[in-house]
């Protein structure tokens, strides 16, 4: 029989064996940690946006929390539908991350906040792409749809931030080809 030991050693192997030949719940792992850390950046929004709609902006960064806590845990469960093993300590969390924090943000301006959340989203969209083809790939079609509509609710929540800025959907965050 296995010991505690042994079970994880197998996990940590099979993780990293995961992560450099890409799968779907690989991948999906990266979904969650930046979930998870894009949680606390949208509290550190909340708690230090300043500004004239200050109050308006507050109450969509609430929503966005209640929407990212509702998707982490969902996104969770469905792993371990999937007989997949969901990231659990913060050591994962911030080693499969792709979001970066950084306390000055507190003292940003309000656009710039909002800024950085929309690429933070952008960012999200990236590593949700990506499974979505490996979940197709790996005919996993419960994930492939799960990722698919937070997809959909990225892009909406990405249009919205940028409405805020003046901007449409995509403006300063699909580069260009020269050729185009």
């Amino acid at each position: 029989m296995a010991t505690i030991d042994d079970l994880y050693d197998e996990e940590v192997k099979q993780a990293d064996i995961d992560h450099h030949t890409p799968t779907a719940g690989a991948m999906t792992s990266h979904i969650l940690a930046n979930l998870h850390v894009n949680e606390i950046k949208l509290h550190q929004t909340l708690w230090f946006i300043k500004g004239i709609n200050s109050v308006s902006v507050k109450h969509f960064y609430e929503s966005l929390i209640d929407e990212t806590r509702s998707n982490f845990d969902e996104l969770g469960k469905l792993l371990l539908d999937e007989n997949e093993l969901p990231p659990s300590t913060t050591e994962e969390y911030r080693n499969y991350t792709m979001l970066e924090e950084d306390g000055r943000n507190k003292y940003r301006s309000q656009e710039e906040l909002i800024d950085i959340t929309v690429h933070d989203y952008a960012t999200q969209n990236m590593f949700i792409d990506r499974a979505i083809a490996l979940s197709q790939k790996e005919i996993r079609p419960v994930l492939a749809q799960f990722l698919t509509t937070l997809r959909g609710n990225n892009n909406h929540t990405i249009q919205t931030l940028q409405a805020m800025l003046g901007k449409s959907a995509w403006d300063g965050l699909i580069e260009k080809d020269e050729d185009d």
